[in-house]
């Protein structure tokens, strides 16, 4: 379903990002846009290819491509913002 596919990018996005600059309390999405291609197949697993695009102090920008497993035709493509808060100590 599409909220599954949404969800699936949101959290390569969230994974992606604190792999790239560590766990970040309150760090949240801002937008999220998605692209349905085709239905994905009921029997696979749904595979999320993520890359960042830009990590800035604020803002980081991310794609993420979403694929059956085992189909090389993408199911679904996501571009996202996430808002970094600023340090505080």
């Amino acid at each position: 379903s599409g909220p599954v596919l949404m969800s699936v990018a949101d959290v390569a996005l969230y994974v992606a990002i604190l792999g790239k600059i560590g766990i970040v309390p309150l760090a949240v999405t801002t937008s999220l846009n998605i692209n349905f291609l085709r239905k994905p197949s009921a029997t696979e697993r749904i595979i999320a290819e993520c890359s960042l695009i830009k990590v800035g102090r604020t803002l980081v920008v991310g794609e993420v491509s979403l694929y059956s497993e085992g189909v090389s035709d993408l199911v679904a493509h996501a571009v996202g913002t996430y808002s970094i808060p600023p340090y505080t100590s």
